[in-house]
């Protein structure tokens, strides 16, 4: 959501919520503009190549060498002591995320329309962090949907026993959407998106999508490989999604090198006191 969006005080708070809601949707399709993006094109195009390759060959490795193994250790599916992994997988949930996320905005918006100048700003710059968050989970469980539809990778003991290569292309069922885990795409999504906005935050986020990845194993709803496989697409999609915001000038700049940097944005402190301001009579 960009800092500019206010029109004539006088006007009324619908018609300031209908600009605060359309520019924040027209400044994700505008034109580029960063004299960086190609550079940046490049170093984004290096980096996915190689995270892919690496990514591709280390679920390859496990598909041949661990999946079997590990899913015959797991314990029992709905065994009645799994019930706090359940509870916490759904952290994890693509639409919970989503959803929250989604929650989060319209609150900005509905907030922001009603303010002006600085305290407006400050809000918006908010709001296109949470745009930012919000298109690399959802880009990439996009990705992830049309994988798994191709794939069609059995998901553990669908079919009986515990074969990690059970595939039947183009199914469309549940049952055969094991191949990316969706759960580990939105984790390793957020997490990035959210490190890539506030570095100090990282060690949190992925110690986060670590966890979920893990309850995927636990509850026996994925193989190894495809966790690591949804972490590979989460990762990637995010970085997709911050390229196409970094290149408009939303939220990131661009160094010299191709390297996208947050910028500054709302100090807590800050965004406290326009908390107040709005809610004072």
């Amino acid at each position: 959501m960009p800092a500019s969006t206010n029109i004539a005080p006088r006007a009324g708070y619908p018609a300031q919520l209908l600009a605060v809601s359309w520019h924040a949707l027209a400044q994700l399709v505008r034109t580029p503009s960063h004299s960086r993006r190609a550079e940046a094109a490049r170093k984004l195009a290096r980096h996915s190549l190689w995270l892919s390759v690496a990514g591709a060959a280390l679920v390859i490795a496990l598909m041949l060498a661990f999946d079997q193994t590990e899913i015959q250790l797991m314990p029992a599916r709905g065994a009645p002591g799994l019930w706090p992994i359940r509870i916490l997988t759904d952290f994890g949930k693509d639409e919970y995320v989503l959803s929250v996320l989604a929650v989060g905005l319209v609150a900005v918006a509905l907030v922001a329309a009603g303010l002006y100048g600085t305290r407006r700003a400050l809000l918006l710059g908010l709001g296109t962090r949470l745009q930012f968050m919000i298109l690399s989970v959802a880009f990439s469980v996009f990705i992830a949907e049309i994988l798994k539809f191709i794939i069609g990778r059995g998901r553990p003991f669908v079919g009986g026993d515990a074969n990690p290569f059970h595939f039947v292309p183009f199914q469309g069922t549940p049952a055969y959407a094991s191949l990316p885990s969706s759960h580990a795409v939105t984790a390793f999504a957020l997490a990035f998106a959210v490190s890539a906005l506030w570095p100090r935050l990282r060690v949190f986020m992925f110690t986060y999508a670590i966890v979920i990845l893990l309850t995927r194993l636990v509850l026996l709803a994925h193989h190894p490989s495809d966790v690591v496989a949804g972490a590979l697409v989460g990762m990637v999609g995010a970085m997709a999604v911050r390229y196409w915001f970094a290149a408009r000038r939303l939220g990131f700049a661009i160094r010299a090198d191709g390297t996208i940097v947050p910028l500054a944005g709302p100090v807590s402190g800050r965004l406290k006191r326009v908390a107040r301001g709005a809610s004072a009579p």
